[in-house]
């Protein structure tokens, strides 16, 4: 374990010019004093690792050290070939690039390893787009893609419901969530997301700086980003409630028909308020995106979910029910 961890370390300082024992401490999720004791052993081992004191100092590799791919393992080098989704990259028109450097990395691996594209490929399999959906690649979802990975800013005309906008953007990152590809980027100082089928037209910026290029912020975190936005547009939808009597299997299968944060979060605050009546069903009150929503998903609960209010959404339960009655009578 302590070798997986030394190698890391090293292709971590390989990577970036310097890194402090704090980074590194958290890149390699061990303590500081671990770092020190580490890379005491790397230059005990030869490896040329330099530590620059002082507020601004850190840990650096000096010579033009590089180490080589050879140490990497099979199943490394299988997981390595697996990071890619090939229409995803399509899409980006970067296919060409992805697939000259998984022909390089393949000619540095050790001889042994060189069918890991192979045999990764015939084993797993990422299909990115949700069930019953026509995957479709934006039209002007490779311009975005290069003013991303250059850093450079755009000018993009966006359809918001029945109007188009333009607006200076500032591209930090692209998300494929079920098919659907989403632009981060920043715009008059704020973070936003925006769908890339929705733009019409993308252009170079006229804004000021070298070659139209903005400036990164250092601490922008693209995984940390999407995951608090996604849950705050999953959370935005739900704008009504509705108070729901569950048997123990109406609460099994709850989860599976509607929001699983909102569902647990429910059940509980249930649990919180007493848990299970006396014929073992709980009372919930479960945040809905719409009355109509709520009714097409709690049907699929049966008789397993009583419907206690709104008065109108229990009504409408009720003539189902009747209607299921007599067509089963």
């Amino acid at each position: 374990m302590r070798a997986a961890r030394l190698i890391r370390l090293v292709l971590l300082l390989q990577s970036r010019p310097s890194m402090t024992g704090a980074e590194l401490a958290r890149e390699l999720e061990v303590s500081e004093r671990t770092v020190t004791r580490d890379v005491a052993a790397l230059s005990e081992a030869g490896v040329p690792v330099y530590a620059d004191r002082g507020r601004a100092g850190g840990y650096r590799l000096v010579g033009g050290y590089r180490t080589r791919l050879t140490g990497l393992g099979r199943t490394e080098a299988e997981a390595l070939f697996l990071s890619g989704v090939p229409a995803a990259l399509r899409g980006m028109g970067l296919a060409d690039a992805a697939s000259a450097a998984r022909l390089k990395v393949s000619a540095a691996l050790l001889p042994e390893l060189r069918d890991a594209s192979h045999t990764a490929a015939q084993r797993f399999h990422l299909d990115a787009p949700g069930w019953w959906q026509e995957p479709e690649t934006p039209e002007l979802l490779p311009a975005v893609a290069d003013a991303v990975w250059d850093d450079r800013r755009i000018t993009a005309r966006y359809r918001r419901r029945d109007t188009e906008v333009e607006r200076e953007l500032e591209p930090y990152g692209l998300v494929l969530k079920a098919g659907v590809w989403y632009l981060a980027a920043r715009a008059e100082g704020d973070f936003r997301v925006y769908r890339v089928d929705r733009f019409t037209s993308v252009e170079p910026s006229a804004a000021p700086g070298p070659h139209g290029r903005f400036e990164r912020l250092a601490d922008f975190d693209l995984p940390a980003f999407w995951e608090e936005r996604a849950a705050q547009f999953a959370r935005s939808l739900l704008r009504e409630e509705v108070v729901l009597r569950l048997t123990e299997e109406g609460a099994r299968r709850l989860p599976y028909v509607t929001d699983r944060t909102a569902v647990r979060e429910a059940v509980a605050a249930a649990g919180a308020a007493g848990g299970p009546d006396g014929q073992g069903r709980i009372t919930v009150t479960l945040p809905v995106e719409s009355l109509d929503v709520a009714y097409g998903q709690l049907l699929a609960l049966g008789p397993e979910a009583e419907v206690l209010s709104p008065p109108e959404l229990r009504q409408r339960f009720a003539a189902a029910a009747a209607r299921a009655a007599d067509l089963y009578r």
